[in-house]
């Protein structure tokens, strides 16, 4: 017996939606991580086009993540300040 390729959905996948609303600078929402197209059109998706979208928000997240955290080790040499010398005396 050959299995269908399509998997068939027992339970409607919900909206990833989490109320933050906001698009980031390459235009994706930074609370779900869909495209304005993926957020206007859910409601018209087939489950299986639902599915693809949730998998594309998580890998686009997972970027996201990955820079920020990237990002957050990289500290500036102006920033970092000048260490106190431990040996100094103030008096």
């Amino acid at each position: 017996m050959l299995l269908s390729m399509e998997q068939i959905e027992i339970f409607p996948i919900p909206s990833p939606c989490k109320g933050v609303c906001e698009v980031n600078n390459r235009g994706y929402c930074k609370g779900c991580f869909r495209s304005r197209e993926e957020r206007f059109c859910w409601n018209k998706m087939t489950e299986q086009q639902k599915r693809m979208v949730v998998e594309l928000c998580q890998r686009r997240e997972k970027r996201v993540l990955a820079k920020q955290k990237a990002d957050a080790q990289i500290v500036p040499e102006s920033e970092m300040g000048q260490q106190d010398d431990l040996f100094k005396s103030d008096t």
